[in-house]
């Protein structure tokens, strides 16, 4: 199952490592990712496989809230079909 997380917040050291840490942890692999701070606003984008994890998506998501809060960014876990759904035009 592929999932977009996204990661917004005010750019600090360490928040690429820590979620790429955590997602390695829970063996999920890192497909695509965006990352760019705007005005001192970190963004990042990722396209996520959660095929060979071994925590299901609402235990990822929920670990990723709260690592977002122990950090100061707000992390958001989402289907991939949901995602798409949501954007379309």
């Amino acid at each position: 199952m592929k999932c977009i997380l996204t990661v917004v917040g005010k750019d600090k050291p360490g928040i690429i490592s820590k979620v790429s840490g955590l997602l390695a942890d829970k063996n999920v692999n890192i497909e695509d990712i965006s990352q760019t701070i705007m005005q001192n606003t970190f963004t990042m984008i990722m396209l996520v496989n959660l095929a060979n994890a071994c925590v299901s998506m609402h235990e990822l998501s929920a670990k990723m809230t709260e690592l977002g809060s122990e950090i100061g960014v707000n992390i958001h876990l989402q289907h991939e079909g949901v995602f798409d759904a949501m954007h379309k035009v």
